[in-house]
């Protein structure tokens, strides 16, 4: 790495380091945890006019932009699959376009080595033909994003019950790498209530191969929130919910050894860890 490089590469760290003590709210929003990371969240000033706000995207995907004190603020939500280094988002105005940097900061999550019975690895045919059809529409459901901004981004635990540091969890079967974790594990028995940590309205309700029996919200501007693995639906697509009502009940539907809830977010179709957006009490 050349001088001019390390220089860059400092440059973006500070201004990085800055942002994530200073920037704490947008438009009387408190914004979640910035934490440049994988499955991180990223918060950055962009300008643009003063009614219009710029349309900004990272990696071609469309991102949340919210009025702040001085400048419009992009949130940023970065994949885990995203590789360490310095990356940039798109910023278009009108004609005109810009590109901002900021770097992705590595961060080792754990890894968990298991040895199981192949048929708890290997899927059937019938099962592999299942999980086919309905990933597209899992995809297609977390891709939504709709131009009304959150009412909060800080959300309420879902459920009651002891929060696992499982985001991230890079899972090994009978040496076959699989995908790391995407979400929050909450336990809790069985009908143990599950309840919307922020407004929002429920995007999909469904029963799949891997997920159980689940529940979509979409609280906005490309942040979706996703509840699997419950014994019972208590609402319907459409259906406008509010903090604190009841979305349906823990269960162990779907891929799962025991009752819990797996709760995921999504920010511009990546998923982020929730303990970002959670109040620091919960």
């Amino acid at each position: 790495m050349s001088i001019k490089d390390i220089a860059k590469h400092l440059a973006v760290v500070c201004i990085l380091s800055v942002l994530s003590t200073t920037i704490s709210r947008a438009n009387g929003l408190e914004l979640p945890q910035a934490l440049a990371v994988p499955g991180g969240v990223v918060i950055l000033p962009v300008s643009g006019d003063a009614e219009r706000a710029p349309a900004v995207t990272f990696e071609g995907k469309r991102v949340m932009v919210l009025p702040g004190a001085d400048s419009w603020l992009a949130v940023v939500g970065i994949p885990l699959s995203q590789t360490p280094g310095t990356v940039e988002i798109d910023v278009r105005r009108g004609g005109s376009s810009e590109r901002i940097e900021f770097l992705v900061e590595g961060k080792s999550y754990s890894t968990q080595r298991l040895s199981v019975a192949p048929g708890k690895v290997n899927l059937s045919e019938p099962d592999a033909a299942r999980v086919a059809k309905e990933t597209p529409h899992i995809r297609g459901v977390m891709s939504t994003f709709t131009d009304q901004p959150p009412a909060s981004l800080r959300f309420i635990s879902p459920v009651k019950g002891p929060k696992s540091s499982s985001f991230g969890l890079r899972r090994v079967f009978n040496n076959q790498p699989r995908n790391p974790h995407s979400g929050m594990d909450i336990a809790a028995p069985t009908g143990t209530p599950i309840v919307a940590p922020a407004p929002g309205v429920v995007l999909d309700t469904g029963d799949y191969f891997f997920n159980g029996k689940s529940v979509f919200i979409d609280h906005g501007s490309g942040l979706i929130t996703l509840y699997c693995h419950l014994s019972e639906i208590e609402v319907t697509a459409g259906q406008t919910v509010n903090t604190g009502d009841r979305l349906g009940q823990v269960g162990a539907t779907g891929r799962v050894t025991g009752p819990h809830l797996h709760w995921g977010v999504s920010l511009n179709r990546a998923y982020v860890d929730p303990a970002l957006f959670l109040e620091p009490s919960t």
